[in-house]
């Protein structure tokens, strides 16, 4: 009996160890990743106070730390005007957003609780379609939008919100599958209530709906901030520039030697709303995963 115990307590012992040892070497191989994750971020933000502004040098992090780059990034608007590329990019991202939520939610309400003709052909084309990369589009939407004179001028951001705007329907798959576990007997209770569709829409799916209208909001105001190239086929002169273009430029050779250490200044710049606007909707993504749960 105590033999028996003796080997029953060895074995649980060999199992801690061996449990301990496979969590020490998982976290040690989690902070390796996180570390390699996370260099290039620190370099970047350590480059962008770099007061050497040549993108060489000796030393793998700067040895001269100012903040000239950021105030001659939104001063020094004579060659490049980042500010107004910036502003440019947000004036887009944020119609873009509003616009491909609302097309995103009116398409997969449409699919999810009607049935009409060639919903199934429409839904199988939508997937056929989205298996081609979007690049292969560039040309064709370039001569369309020529045609129609949005190509020049102010209309260019315009051009920009349409194009990043009009496809946004065609990605209605997640949004649609989210729906339709919604149970259909809400609606049924609504309509026996007197509701309209329109109300079933706005009072019952969209509140239900918000993880993936979060979900969604947030696909649709980092295609445009970071997409280069439509905006570089569209956009043709600086004034329309959007920040990828902006950045783009500013690892020409002509810009390279005086301009990388703006670039890196820029760089950050361009994360800072992501950043805010994951912290902003990581929250209510939460509230409304706990809403969900509770409805």
């Amino acid at each position: 009996m105590s033999k028996s115990l003796d080997h029953t307590n060895a074995t649980l012992h060999d199992q801690r160890a061996s449990r301990r040892i496979a969590d020490v070497a998982t976290h040690i191989f989690l902070s390796v990743l996180a570390f390699i994750w996370v260099l290039p971020i620190i370099w970047i933000v350590a480059a962008s106070f770099n007061k050497n502004t040549a993108p060489y040098s000796a030393t793998f992090f700067p040895t001269e730390y100012t903040v000239n780059n950021y105030v001659a990034l939104f001063t020094e608007r004579d060659v490049l005007d980042f500010p107004r590329m910036f502003a440019n990019t947000f004036i887009i991202a944020v119609f873009t957003c509003i616009i491909s939520v609302f097309f995103v939610l009116i398409v997969s309400f449409s699919l999810s609780r009607m049935r009409f003709r060639f919903r199934k052909i429409y839904m199988n084309m939508a997937l056929i379609l989205g298996m081609f990369p979007g690049i292969m589009a560039v040309v064709a939407i370039y001569f369309i939008l020529k045609a129609l004179g949005l190509t020049n001028g102010a209309v260019t951001n315009i051009a920009l919100i349409i194009v990043y705007s009009a496809g946004s329907g065609m990605g209605f798959y997640i949004m649609k599958g989210y729906m339709d576990t919604i149970p259909k007997s809400l609606d049924e209770a609504a309509y026996l209530d007197g509701c309209t569709r329109w109300q079933v829409f706005r009072l019952i799916i969209l509140p239900i709906s918000k993880p993936m209208i979060v979900y969604q909001a947030i696909i649709g105001f980092l295609t445009p901030w970071l997409d280069f190239v439509l905006a570089k086929a569209i956009a043709r002169t600086q004034d329309n520039y959007t920040v990828a273009l902006g950045l783009w430029k500013m690892l020409e050779k002509e810009y390279i030697h005086d301009w990388f250490a703006r670039f890196a200044a820029g760089a950050v710049c361009v994360s800072i709303p992501i950043v805010i606007l994951f912290i902003v909707m990581q929250r209510y993504y939460q509230e409304s995963m706990a809403g969900s749960v509770k409805g």
